[in-house]
């Protein structure tokens, strides 16, 4: 039988935290291994409730990156536990099942090395948040391999760590998650894990609640970043295809579903597209720019702090 991890970074959760702590406790499958990695939280969130469910391990705000942060907890737990999942603390569980559905698939099929849930809207969400996990999360399961971006292209690596699982074994035979990345540290492990003949599971019985409200300059910052990323890491859009194709599909997908739903917010969105594209192709030029205007545009200004 797998023995189970889970690895939650956190910095400053907020209210929200309590009731993600109450969705976790109510689990019927409550991980053996549990750790916090938190980048020196100060707003009073993490009491007595956390200390008693979690280990906790604490970080430097500045040492926080996305890639480099969650191997540092892979490797404190790598030798305790076979599989480890990994969420965010704005993604509530949706139901009791969550974590057991998630992790299924690794005991079922020995090939699968990583797995990533189904995530929803929270409750209350903008139309637009709603649209974008109904796009990226369908109500079927699947299982994806190289095979796969002759159908889905680049989507062939999507993959989330809000609400993700991966082998230990596989996950280190790739090298782990990248030491300094600027986001996306899940789709390169995706990349790397199919290239080497393995497989990735979508899994929509495995449910949280997760999305957000951002802002029209949050959009081009996010995007900024995406670009960045797509940038200093091009063997990802060479091996699986280039994302304009998909950007398109999205467009069309989110104008009928605002168009239904709320179609009065039909130029809003027009206006949030602009703010993405922008973003993302002037961080795909990122090289062009200093280091101070970089750190200005992108949504993670820590990355910049060392990197140029």
């Amino acid at each position: 039988m797998n023995r189970i991890g889970i690895v939650i970074p956190t910095y400053n959760p907020g209210p929200l935290w309590q009731q993600w702590l109450e969705k976790m406790k109510v689990q019927s499958l409550l991980p053996d291994v549990r750790l916090i990695v938190d980048s020196s939280s100060n707003d009073g969130s993490l009491t007595q409730a956390t200390y008693d469910l979690f280990e906790l391990h604490t970080i430097d705000k500045r040492e926080f990156n996305h890639g480099g942060t969650r191997q540092l907890a892979v490797q404190k737990i790598a030798e305790q536990v076979d599989i480890v999942i990994f969420m965010t603390q704005d993604a509530l569980l949706h139901d009791e099942h969550s974590l057991r559905n998630l992790v299924r698939i690794f005991s079922e099929n020995e090939n699968v090395a990583a797995a990533y849930g189904r995530q929803l809207p929270h409750i209350g969400s903008r139309p637009n948040e709603a649209h974008a996990r109904i796009f990226n999360y369908a109500e079927r399961s699947l299982l994806k391999s190289l095979a796969s971006k002759n159908e889905l292209g680049f989507k062939s690596i999507f993959i989330s760590n809000s609400f993700s699982a991966y082998r230990i074994k596989d996950l280190m035979d790739v090298g782990g998650f990248p030491a300094n990345v600027i986001l996306g540290e899940d789709t390169i492990v995706a990349a790397k894990l199919l290239l080497s003949g393995r497989v990735v599971a979508y899994e929509a019985s495995a449910t949280v609640y997760h999305s957000h409200h951002y802002t029209y300059a949050q959009e081009f910052k996010r995007y900024f970043d995406i670009g960045v990323l797509h940038a200093r890491e091009p063997w990802l859009l060479k091996e699986f295809g280039q994302v304009s194709g998909e950007g398109i599909r999205y467009l069309r997908s989110e104008m009928q579903y605002v168009k239904e739903n709320a179609w009065y917010l039909m130029p809003s969105s027009l206006i949030r597209t602009f703010f993405k594209y922008a973003g993302y192709k002037t961080g795909r030029h990122e090289q062009h720019l200093p280091n101070k205007v970089k750190r200005m545009l992108s949504m993670y200004k820590g990355y910049w702090s060392k990197n140029n």
